[in-house]
């Protein structure tokens, strides 16, 4: 986008429509991106509303979607979803409804593949900080401490 050009409503209007239909967009994104076109904030709103009625704009879908990819793609814990979508504020019902998208069975089976990988990448001889090395990984990752414990002491004796 040339920062020196200015936008008609229609013109913007149909820039985000192909915007939000590339990819699942979240409010902040769409306000940001016209924001650095530099509308104002009267139109922002205009166009905001228009593409939440043409349901190229749906808060719930977006966290859905994110949930789901950042989980299997990135491998995130639940921790890292949900801290990720209140920085984009999503709404806490999206929140919880994006972390149904979750299959527990599945939560559990990538916990337990990560945990084995990382344990076969630390090459730590002493057991304790060998535990706190894999531990650190996935709290960083996004995943539950409880679950990351349990899971290090069964695999590691």
């Amino acid at each position: 986008m040339n920062p020196q050009k200015t936008y008609s409503l229609d013109e913007a209007q149909k820039i985000l429509e192909n915007y939000c239909a590339y990819q699942e967009r979240c409010h902040k994104d769409v306000t940001d991106k016209l924001r650095n076109m530099r509308m104002i904030p009267e139109v922002i709103d205009t166009i905001v509303v228009h593409l939440i009625q043409n349901n190229y704009l749906n808060e719930e879908r977006f966290a859905k979607a994110f949930a789901r990819g950042k989980f299997r793609i990135k491998k995130w814990g639940k921790n890292k979803i949900v801290r990720e979508l209140k920085y984009r504020q999503i709404s806490d019902y999206a929140i919880k409804s994006a972390l149904t998208e979750i299959d527990l069975d599945d939560y559990y089976k990538t916990l337990q593949e990560l945990t084995e990988k990382r344990i076969t990448q630390v090459k730590e001889k002493n057991i304790y900080k060998k535990k706190k090395k894999v531990a650190d990984y996935l709290l960083y990752r996004g995943w539950e401490s409880n679950l990351i414990y349990e899971k290090i002491n069964e695999l590691i004796k």
